[in-house]
């Protein structure tokens, strides 16, 4: 059945589904054409009559997931609600991964139904990705893609009391790419007003500062043959742009050492306007009034190496890439007996990317006074013949209870597990309960106690996780300790 809302952004038409009602496709920013597509986000007109919102819409520009020729409208959010008719109920907000470069909320494997059946407003996120979100442009601002989530963010708080949503309660939940913003902003004490809570999925590795993203966009647009300006830009076509992106990535391979982040041609920009250090140098004054849940996988970068070959390759090399010593890989040796050298690789880079960056993210949190809560998900998939193990992403469906999701087809595999449903509700009432209260259900983070919440099944709390990483990474390049360690 037809559900229609009238917002302040205009009139919307969603569908009345059992217990809840989904609006999509409804756009915060103004379509991305000409020399908007590298611009900062521009406001959408307001329509007159009722909008259509019973379909998702096209994602952003991107190599897969989107095609030439799809609906440049393409800014847009999806609205889960358990009743337009009430008000006052917490509302999240998902920004979603994939490395700057891809991902779109117009996906099955982020189906809000679950989070509605708990009392939740659900909204998901378009956000620019590849050049359009994070390249160099030497007329537009930097981390347009984060631009666009604050935009979004300013549209939840205009309008989602017309869905039932309380402005004044929301939280931002994201994974990834998405989680990374969310520190980002957090550390920056940045738009303070727009949202009051925040849970962080594996925040990775992504700030670079300003020279280098300078330096890998210039490898791009010299493959192009244009200038790094919004108009020059603007006449290329979005494929065109695709299909040369990951040039850069040979050329920092080569010299992983120099670059921040030498598999992937886009990033967070520490730019001193919207991020001015990476989240874990976080500033003392973060205020308070916010709260933090911040967490990571396991065995984050089995997603990148459970196919890779690398029987004849030294961990020592991948340390190295990662900007430790040799003598780093006897101390992952000391402080793992029985490790493999495919399990010494796949560790180093979990540490590396995500799980370091996390754990310092909420060290830096609890020290700022922050209220912080850590966790890690340890729950082992089966698919691969269990390759995968406790793999980056593969919290996403039991966060969003999608075990029939493309994410979860591949990452789990075609039969849910028996456990799925349990684990699941538990990760999911742990969240909405925090959206709604600032308490997930296990003690605060601290660097002291270091406490934290093992997602398995049954979930457990542990204690000190990363220990030996963390000592390792003590003596790891300087712009990737925590502030602790650093000090």
């Amino acid at each position: 059945m037809d559900v229609v809302v009238r917002a302040a952004c205009g009139a919307v038409r969603g569908v009345a589904r059992q217990g809840y009602c989904t609006f999509f496709a409804i756009p915060y920013a103004a379509p991305l054409v000409g020399a908007r597509r590298f611009r900062s986000p521009a406001p959408p007109q307001r329509w007159d009559g009722v909008r259509d919102a019973r379909r998702f819409g096209s994602s952003v520009p991107q190599p897969v997931l989107w095609h030439p020729g799809d609906d440049p409208e393409c800014l847009t959010v999806n609205v889960w609600t358990p009743d337009v008719g009430t008000s006052g109920m917490p509302v999240m907000v998902w920004l979603h991964g994939g490395a700057c470069m891809g991902g779109t909320a117009a996906t099955p494997d982020f189906d809000g139904a679950a989070f509605a059946a708990a009392g939740i407003v659900l909204v998901t996120v378009n956000y620019r990705v590849g050049y359009e979100g994070f390249g160099w442009v030497d007329d537009a601002p930097c981390n347009r893609g984060v631009l666009d989530q604050i935009a979004a963010l300013r549209w939840v708080r205009d309008n989602i009391a017309a869905f039932g949503g309380d402005p004044d309660a929301i939280s931002l939940i994201g994974q990834s790419a998405g989680a990374s913003s969310i520190v980002g902003l957090m550390a920056g004490d940045r738009e303070p007003d727009l949202f009051r809570r925040a849970i962080a999925q594996s925040p990775g590795k992504i700030f670079v500062p300003v020279e280098e993203a300078r330096a890998v966009s210039a490898m791009i647009t010299s493959q192009l043959g244009v200038r790094p300006t919004a108009d020059a830009l603007a006449a290329l076509p979005p494929e065109k742009i695709h299909a040369v992106q990951m040039a850069p990535v040979a050329v920092m391979a080569a010299e992983p050492g120099r670059w921040t982040l030498p598999n992937a041609p886009y990033s967070m920009i520490i730019d001193h306007e919207l991020f001015d250090a990476p989240p874990w140098f976080g500033r003392a004054a973060v205020g308070t009034s916010r709260e933090l849940v911040c967490g990571f996988t396991t065995d984050e970068a089995r997603m990148f190496t459970a196919n890779v070959d690398l029987s004849g390759s030294d961990p020592v090399d991948t340390a190295r890439a990662c900007g430790l010593d040799a003598g780093a890989v006897r101390d992952y040796r000391s402080g793992n007996p029985g490790l493999t050298d495919d399990d010494l690789h796949a560790l180093i880079l979990s540490d590396a990317l995500f799980r370091l960056p996390a754990l310092w993210c909420a060290e830096a949190a609890a020290d700022a006074g922050t209220p912080t809560c850590l966790y890690e998900f340890a729950w082992q998939s089966p698919a691969r013949d269990g390759a995968l193990r406790a793999c980056h992403g593969l919290d996403v469906p039991f966060t969003f209870d999608t075990p029939r999701g493309p994410l979860a087809t591949d990452l789990i595999g075609p039969e849910v597990p028996p456990d799925f449903a349990e684990l699941s509700a538990a990760m999911r009432n742990a969240f909405s309960a925090f959206a709604t209260t600032g308490d997930p259900g296990w003690p605060r983070f601290d660097t002291t106690r270091r406490v934290h919440q093992i997602w398995r099944t049954p979930p457990e709390l542990g204690h000190d996780p990363l220990s030996t990483s963390r000592h390792i990474w003590r003596h790891g390049p300087a712009h990737d300790r925590s502030p602790a360690d650093a000090s």
